[in-house]
């Protein structure tokens, strides 16, 4: 595709700011399809803003093939200004009251923490939009938020790589008590609670080789180290909850999960005691978003926190030595 003609004089005054947005999307998708669906757009509606920008900057900004889209030079130089941009307009929105809606990330619909968070959030702040979306892991979450696809997410900070964390915040939520997932008939199904010395010789599932969730399988690794507990060794990577409970029921192995997870057909919930394991949960954002919904979010959570002593550690509560610090409580 020819680049478009130049624009006479020094360039446009003006550039409308959903222009920005749509050339971002492209930019991250390299996917006018995938860019057009992020944006709850219709693709023609998109290129046509796409060339809109082209011609007000006098710079082509994506090759088109039929095969791929890529960013030009002058694409490639844009990003970041786009970024910056649109940053700083949703910074201006926010403290007029006139916010954009958040993207809360609860993980998968079945968990209880993010799920409180969000719905207190909704109350505290009913002029504001929170929408919620699942992402499946901090890990996973975390490429999105810096890459503003996302605002907000839930998960253990710690575990995350240090990378990504110096780019992060977060605020600590709660200590979730663990649980083991066991296949009817297993051999502890029949107790009330399972104490962890007991998981000696088990293999247990416990997400590896999920590349958006290593956080949590690192929190396995640190519990289950000098138990005689082994990781289970990757399944196919489930998507939905009806494919995962398909995988577990052929591998028959027990699942640690925490204590809200949702129920699964042919198996049983455990806590697990002897110490308590805990999954140390925060809410977690990029830095320097400002957003009145995310302070609507980060008090809910204290809320909440002090209503249900979600940060109260049991006596014989485990967490990794690496959490601690990031779990001091900071508001």
């Amino acid at each position: 595709m020819p680049a478009p003609p130049p624009v006479s004089g020094p360039g446009p005054r003006h550039l409308d700011p959903r222009l920005l947005r749509a050339f971002l999307a492209v930019a991250d998708e390299l996917h006018f399809t995938r860019a057009a669906a992020r944006l709850y757009v219709a693709q023609q509606a998109l290129s046509r803003d796409v060339r809109r920008l082209e011609r007000e900057l006098g710079a082509e900004l994506f090759v088109r093939t039929t095969r791929q889209v890529t960013l030009t030079a002058d694409g490639e130089r844009l990003v970041p200004y786009a970024r910056r941009a649109l940053d700083a307009q949703d910074e201006l929105l926010a403290a007029f009251g006139q916010a954009r809606p958040l993207l809360v990330d609860l993980n998968s619909p079945g968990l209880a923490t993010g799920r409180s968070v969000l719905h207190r959030a909704r109350e505290l702040a009913p002029d504001q939009e929170l929408m919620a979306r699942y992402e499946s892991g901090l890990t996973g979450a975390a490429g999105e938020l810096l890459a503003g696809r996302l605002d907000v997410s839930f998960g253990r900070f710690a575990g995350l790589d240090p990378a990504l964390r110096a780019a992060l915040d977060h605020q600590p939520v709660r200590y979730e008590p663990m649980a083991v997932v066991l296949p009817e008939g297993h051999r502890l199904a029949s107790l009330a609670q399972v104490p962890l010395a007991a998981l000696e010789g088990e293999t247990v599932y416990a997400g590896a080789g999920n590349p958006r969730t290593p956080e949590w399988t690192d929190l396995a690794r640190r519990l289950f180290e000098g138990r005689g507990i082994e990781i289970a060794p990757p399944a196919p990577l489930a998507v939905g909850d009806e494919e995962f409970q398909r995988i577990m029921a052929k591998t028959r192995n027990p699942i640690l999960v925490v204590v809200d997870f949702p129920a699964m057909p042919a198996g049983v919930l455990r806590p697990l005691v002897d110490p308590v394991p805990l999954s140390p949960v925060s809410l977690v954002w990029r830095k320097g978003l400002t957003h009145p919904a995310l302070d609507a979010l980060r008090r809910a959570a204290i809320e909440l926190g002090v209503e249900h002593d979600w940060l109260r550690r049991p006596v014989d509560g485990w967490i990794p030595a690496i959490d601690e610090r990031h779990m001091t409580v900071r508001h």
